[in-house]
């Protein structure tokens, strides 16, 4: 378990002393210090946000998985053979995410159910499942760090979409989440009804964020960088509710016991590897790492190291590839 956000200190007392055996003056009480703004954050009003993008394709459609290659010795001319001549698969990834991805304060070490995925993606191209560079990438720079070739794979809880499909190719969907809303306990609050004329807190670059239209009953939203942020703004006071996919709210009760999610779920998310455009090789590379993962039992596995608190392992998501 990761440690718990704490709040930061309300008020500062400063002992100011007058001159050689005078009295000192009498300490002034200020005013309740209000909560420090969270970098980059803004406020937007739900109810005046671009509608949800309508689908104009299958957003979970891709390519077959190709022919199988031992490690180390991928097709001369291929992105699996650059990666290799590279000595390392980069891939962007979350550091603040429980569960999915997040540095364990004991070790120092990144750990989580897309980190290990990424380890899989590594032992099948190198045949070491160490030879990974993990790269912090925040919700909303994810598409931009593969269109400049940053990094050579996303796995960071991407919900692919047909929206995003413009810019960046999707492996298969290797999990399937659901939106949901959290509370402190101590709001009183047992469901979206509660939340009329509410402060909401999202990720910039998140499903969420991208499906502020849908909750209108949110009287403004509070935008972040990263969810972690949303936790902290919660637990200041200046918000009252959190909106992300239900695991990713799970893994933030494990650093604030006291949050409650609560209501129907708001949206659905299908997360896949993100991959530079235009490279179907590598996609149909990574399709074949996720068929082994599924059909071997490591999926499960997975599932079990980092997932329990979820409940009971589900079937891994069936891949949909295109003819």
């Amino acid at each position: 378990m990761r440690s718990r956000v704490w709040l930061p200190a309300l008020a500062l007392v400063a002992a100011v002393t007058a001159g050689c055996g005078s009295a000192p003056p009498p300490v002034v009480p200020t005013a309740r210090a209000t909560a420090p703004k969270l970098p980059g954050a803004e406020i937007v009003t739900p109810a005046a946000a671009p509608p949800v993008a309508t689908d104009t394709c299958d957003a979970e459609a891709t390519l077959r998985p190709g022919a199988r290659y031992a490690p180390g010795a991928m097709p001369a001319g291929s992105p699996m053979a650059a990666i290799v001549a590279n000595g390392k698969l980069r891939v962007g990834v979350d550091q603040n995410t429980n569960l999915f991805g997040f540095r364990d304060p004991a070790t120092g070490e990144l750990r989580g159910f897309d980190i290990d995925l990424a380890r899989e993606i590594a032992q099948d191209l190198f045949g070491d499942r160490n030879r990974v560079e993990f790269r912090s990438v925040t919700a909303a720079d994810r598409i931009k760090a593969l269109t400049e070739h940053k990094v050579d794979m996303i796995v960071r809880t991407f919900t692919v979409t047909c929206e995003r499909r413009r810019d960046v190719d999707f492996s298969a969907v290797y999990y399937r989440a659901v939106g949901r809303v959290a509370v402190l306990a101590s709001s009183g609050i047992t469901g979206t009804a509660g939340l009329s004329g509410k402060r909401l807190c999202v990720a910039r670059g998140t499903t969420a964020y991208n499906e502020l239209s849908r909750m209108p009953w949110a009287a403004t939203a509070l935008v972040v960088a990263t969810n972690t942020d949303c936790l902290v703004a919660l637990q200041q006071g200046q918000v009252d509710s959190i909106a992300t996919d239900e695991a990713i709210l799970y893994g933030l009760a494990e650093e604030e016991p006291n949050l409650r999610i609560v209501g129907d779920p708001i949206s659905s998310g299908r997360y896949a590897i993100g991959l530079p455009l235009g490279q179907p090789d590598l996609v149909r590379f990574v399709n074949g790492v996720l068929e082994r993962v599924r059909s071997d039992g490591t999926w499960q596995r997975l599932y079990q190291n980092h997932l329990a608190v979820l409940g009971p392992a589900p079937a891994p998501p069936e891949p949909k590839y295109t003819p």
